[in-house]
């Protein structure tokens, strides 16, 4: 039957029949072929106005202009070469796009740059140029950012890199670099990364969060916060421990924000993302080696350097290496009150990875004497972790109550008890006290911490 007469057949308001040779739709092989003749369009005028941008625009004098001098300058010479070159026939919402896409190609980081002025996100996450996951609220999100190939994503990288003071090749193919609103970047590339090079965005949003917030979304609670007070004005050392993405560099500026003004603070990172509020505060960053392979500075240099320096507070951003031992000793002969960060899932597993990076130190020295120096130094350990549902909280709070033959004993103050799971994927459960006093009761019942009604009203819930 020919196809007019199955149309003339067909039922009043039936949809017509799909015409198809073999392979599938006709019809939708045609809207296919056009809609990729349109993409292969806008991005060969999209790559010659880019072209021709770079050569119209000095790009070295832009950066001593105003942001929304450069923008307006930008978006002048846009319009003018697309008027030249055919993007008279754009609509203005295509043209719109088109000039937003070659700013961001010229001033900022190229696809990502909408990504990065979405605060919701929390991680980017690039893998190779055709693969891009941002994580919103704890769960991973697949997006339709793509990158033209390699070499573009390549360039995007090396203009990140760059502005440290940085660079990744062939004989460098790891970086770790920072944004300039303090987001964490890392990238690995050929022959490393074998399927094109990765890179992951930490973000750090404009609005960080304060320990308000973090209470407002059930982290932790208010009387937590009046024990994390009173430990950080008795100047306790206290370790943040957790696992990847669970909030301990938030909660470690949190923690920093009891500090008094009055103190002087020192801070170590191997790349800067504290942000703390106090003015008298010095911030140290490591350095990587340079072409020659000289040049390199350590947490471990950096934490030897920051003793000379009279700090009444020293906060290490994250304890990987052999940094650890130095820092130990700092904590237990004069320099308490220090807050660090270290990766664990357990408080327990935080003193089996402080006894790992003591080893890691070179300095060789029996397995007693090393728990003695935890033992000594670590007062207080705060245990994160990101739970399934996507929600962070403060999952227990442990101290260190000393030595007992060859085992360091550990006591939890504070813990927080799953009770149920919604259908929709929320963990319910509630922050309960264990009811044991504090060794350090004494200290911070003088920082203004009532410890026994504040244990009594916590274990009555």
């Amino acid at each position: 039957m020919r196809l007019t007469e199955r149309l003339s057949n067909a039922p009043r308001g039936a949809r017509p029949p799909e015409v198809t040779t073999g392979g599938g739709s006709l019809i939708g092989a045609t809207v296919r072929r056009r809609k990729d003749a349109i993409a292969d369009s806008s991005l060969r005028l999209k790559v010659k106005v880019h072209n021709k941008l770079f050569e119209t625009i000095d790009v070295s004098k832009l950066e001593t202009l105003e942001p929304a001098m450069v923008s307006a300058k930008v978006t002048a010479v846009i319009n003018d070469i697309l008027n030249e070159d055919g993007g008279r026939l754009l609509t203005d919402i295509d043209r719109g796009r088109l000039i937003e896409e070659l700013k961001n190609e010229l001033l900022g980081l190229g696809p990502l740059e909408p990504l990065l002025r979405d605060d919701e996100i929390t991680d980017i996450l690039v893998n190779g140029p055709n693969q891009v996951y941002v994580e919103k609220r704890g769960k991973l999100h697949a997006t339709d950012v793509v990158f033209q190939d390699d070499q573009h994503l390549m360039l995007i990288i090396d203009r990140i890199v760059s502005r440290v003071g940085r660079r990744v090749d062939e004989s460098s193919p790891m970086v770790d670099a920072r944004l300039p609103d303090g987001s964490r970047i890392n990238a690995i590339i050929p022959p490393l990364a074998l399927d094109g090079p990765a890179l992951s965005i930490r973000r750090f949003g404009k609005h960080r969060f304060d320990i308000g917030a973090l209470v407002e979304k059930e982290a932790l609670t208010w009387d937590l916060v009046e024990l994390l007070l009173a430990v950080v004005r008795a100047r306790l050392n206290v370790i943040v421990c957790g696992g990847t993405g669970s909030g301990k560099t938030t909660m470690l500026n949190c923690l920093s924000a009891f500090v008094p003004e009055d103190e002087r603070i020192v801070t170590i990172e191997d790349s800067a993302e504290l942000s703390l509020q106090q003015p008298h505060v010095v911030r140290l960053e490591t350095r990587p080696s340079n072409l020659e392979g000289r040049g390199e500075v350590t947490q471990r240099d950096l934490v030897k350097n920051c003793l000379r320096m009279r700090p009444d507070r020293i906060v290490v951003g994250e304890v990987r290496g052999a940094e650890v031992f130095d820092m130990l000793q700092a904590m237990s002969t004069g320099h308490d009150g220090s807050i660090a960060t270290i990766h664990a899932n357990s408080p327990r597993e935080c003193l089996g990875r402080l006894e790992m990076m003591m080893l890691l130190s070179g300095v060789s020295i029996p397995q007693r004497a090393m728990r003695q120096q935890i033992a000594s130094a670590v007062n207080i350990i705060v245990h994160v972790s990101r739970l399934s549902d996507g929600s962070r909280k403060v999952m227990r709070i442990s101290e260190i109550s000393g030595m007992e033959g060859e085992m360091i004993m550990m006591q939890d103050l504070f813990e927080f008890v799953r009770a149920d799971t919604t259908p929709a994927g929320k963990i319910n459960g509630a922050f309960q006290s264990t009811g044991i006093r504090s060794v350090y009761a004494q200290r911070l019942e003088t920082a203004g911490y009532k410890t026994e009604s504040k244990v009594i009203k916590m274990a009555a819930r």
